[in-house]
């Protein structure tokens, strides 16, 4: 036991670089947090296969690399790199992190309502914000994952939006996380606080991009609290190097009569996975939960979901959609809790896989937990291949196979891209699944 916990805390210490003079300059109760953070880690470790939420993916690579927790300096960003990933041609505000470190230079915050404060998290902790005193570490529990652990304990930085009572921004906020890759690999730790008060209205989306295909990794953490009858529409976009890894937690926190969507979007790594906790802590919530990931080479996509439904007259939808090829897998895992007092809960859960190769794979589990009987709940998982009469019926109007193979894939996708308000995002991923499936000299 104690060589496994002194392998634990050199762990600890190469993904972090956590010393004493790490946390020196934090506040009394950032380094109490990250303290237990690191104890917690050190404690427990990787997950392995053993465990049940990871039985279907080994993080033995990320074990295994020596990671730098700085990248090497000399690697340029410019507005440029950064033009096909931005939400061009719509005004907003962009917060821009190269290789985990804020860059004002690439960032653009522009004019927000009354009492709105837009920082980057690291700003707001020197700035003794109580807000983020009040939530941060609060609801992305270091005990339930050890990813969160080490990131509380690395204390990356990463974007803060706070919207007071009745306020509405309407520009969407983009926090934009960029890695440059280089030969050396390299980790960071982005951390996200949202938090919506009463009656407001935001919408807030994260991106995770590699420029140039090295090997890196990215633990992200981002809390979103939402108070009576706020609406947050959020967006996470991965798009990371296919040689990077990408750890991501997504923590949701519902009161009363309060909307929340996300959107969760995986194309790029090697391993990525993205874990979605929802708590609805009130009456009358609404909570959409939808996502499209696409495996392909030998990348492995995970998507583990949470839906908390803790008190009555809460609804909840879900729609995942993955696109495997080639040796790729994809994993979903999705849970519905219901618990005794939440009686009128409706929760619909959907998770739908197309697989384009033999050697293509799927590990699928729609779960329910029920403790109320009166309640709608529904959940259901299809996999399958493309329709060979939907493919006959297009080569018998002039398309080649590839060219339907890619057509009908696309529609398969775009259920979900049609959804997303975001018209660049849409653009972007339609960008992405048309150049790749080589449709674009037929639509």
């Amino acid at each position: 036991m104690t060589q496994l916990k002194d392998s634990n805390t050199n762990h600890l210490r190469g993904l972090t670089g956590l010393t004493a003079d790490a946390v020196a300059g934090d506040p009394q109760w950032l380094q109490s947090l990250r303290a237990d953070a690191a104890a917690r880690f050190t404690e427990v470790g990787f997950p392995t296969r053993r465990d049940e939420d990871w039985r279907y993916t080994s993080i033995v690579q990320i074990i295994e690399t020596p990671f730098a927790t700085t990248a090497p300096a000399g690697v340029e960003v410019t507005a440029g790199d950064l033009a096909p990933y931005g939400l061009t041609d719509i005004a907003h505000h962009q917060l821009v992190f190269v290789d985990g470190v804020y860059s004002p230079e690439l960032s653009s915050i522009g004019d927000v309502p009354k009492g709105v404060r837009l920082s980057t998290i690291r700003t707001a902790i020197e700035g003794g914000d109580a807000i983020v005193e009040a939530n941060f570490g609060r609801f992305a529990k270091i005990e339930a994952n050890p990813f969160v652990a080490l990131n509380t304990a690395a204390g990356g930085d990463g974007g803060f939006v706070y919207i007071p009572r009745n306020q509405v921004i309407e520009e969407p906020i983009h926090f934009l996380f960029v890695s440059t890759s280089s030969d050396v690999p390299f980790v960071f730790h982005p951390r996200n606080l949202i938090v919506a008060e009463e009656n407001t209205q935001a919408t807030v989306v994260e991106s995770y991009i590699g420029l140039n295909g090295g090997v890196y990794f990215s633990n992200s953490v981002t809390e979103v609290v939402t108070a009576q009858s706020a609406n947050v529409d959020h967006y996470k976009v991965q798009r990371e190097s296919e040689s990077a890894y990408h750890i991501g937690t997504l923590q949701i926190e519902m009161a009363k009569s309060s909307v929340f969507s996300n959107h969760s979007i995986a194309f790029g790594g090697s391993l990525a996975r993205t874990d979605i906790n929802a708590r609805l802590g009130g009456e009358g919530i609404e909570c959409t939960i939808n996502g499209l990931y696409r495996a392909k080479d030998r990348q492995i996509i995970d998507n583990h979901t949470a839906i908390d439904h803790a008190m009555p007259h809460c609804n909840s939808h879900e729609v995942y959609k993955g696109i495997i090829d080639g040796h790729g897998r994809g994993v979903f895992n999705g849970k519905i809790m219901v618990r005794e007092d939440a009686q009128k809960t409706d929760a619909k859960q959907t998770n739908k896989t197309l697989l384009l190769s033999p050697d293509a794979q799927i590990n699928t589990k729609p779960e329910l937990e029920i403790y109320a009987d009166d309640v709608k709940c529904t959940h259901g998982a299809t996999v399958g291949q493309l329709s060979e009469d939907a493919l006959f019926y297009l080569r018998a109007r002039g398309i080649g196979r590839d060219e339907a193979q890619a057509l009908l894939t696309y529609a398969f996708a775009s259920d979900i891209v049609s959804r997303i308000k975001v018209e660049p995002i849409r653009a972007q991923l339609d960008y992405v699944l048309l150049s790749e499936r080589a449709l674009e000299g037929i639509l």
